[in-house]
């Protein structure tokens, strides 16, 4: 698996955020987004992952080999635990979801409806998908959020066994996952801004 992103610009409301932005992802390694809030972590990540188009560039890996994950947690509220998994395996065609309980810690919540788990253990269960989707790379926005230490701790080890099978992932996050990774800040890449006598022309 290799992702070669090149020369891509994206877009929010219309308006070009990031330009020129280019990198290698290669099986085994982890690359983590860094940069301030709203510098476009999120627009870029949808764009990589054949969300939303591009405003230029090209991004050569097919979205089909991307696991995407971000804000919300894509749980059915009336399913248990083991039947969302269940169903997103069949999803993506895949059948064991066993791993996918132990590495996140919800094997004694398999029987749990979704809909009554605590805000930590339904993050672990979205996280717990993309160990059932069979593709190689990981693109994640924020992946951490609402979890607390330990279950920071079972993503990190997910991520490395993830990337030791051949995986790759790419990850927006602010804070230190303790994973052996590159880091992207994205601050050199902002768009520049439009004129004000161009507004309109950006809308045309």
């Amino acid at each position: 698996m290799e992702l070669q992103v090149v020369d891509l610009g994206v877009a929010r409301g219309g308006l070009p955020i990031l330009q020129g932005v280019s990198f290698t992802l290669e099986a085994g390694q982890v690359l983590v987004l860094r940069g301030p809030n709203g510098i476009g972590k999120t627009t870029l990540l949808r764009a990589i992952a054949g969300l939303q188009p591009a405003l230029s560039g090209h991004v050569s890996l097919d979205p089909e080999a991307v696991a995407y994950a971000a804000h919300a947690d894509g749980l059915k509220s009336t399913l248990s635990v083991l039947e969302n998994l269940t169903f997103w395996a069949q999803v993506y065609g895949t059948t064991d979801v066993a791993p996918a309980l132990e590495a996140f810690a919800l094997q004694n919540l398999a029987d749990r409806p979704a809909q009554n788990l605590s805000a930590g253990q339904k993050r672990r269960l979205g996280l717990a998908r993309l160990l059932v989707t069979g593709r190689p790379l990981w693109v994640l926005d924020e992946p951490t959020v609402s979890l607390d230490a330990s279950a920071v701790t079972l993503f990190a080890d997910a991520v490395r066994a993830h990337c030791a099978r051949g995986g790759a992932a790419l990850i927006a996050t602010h804070i230190d996952l303790g994973l052996q990774s590159d880091i992207l800040d994205l601050t050199p890449f902002k768009a520049t801004a439009i004129a004000q006598g161009d507004f309109d022309e950006a809308f045309l």
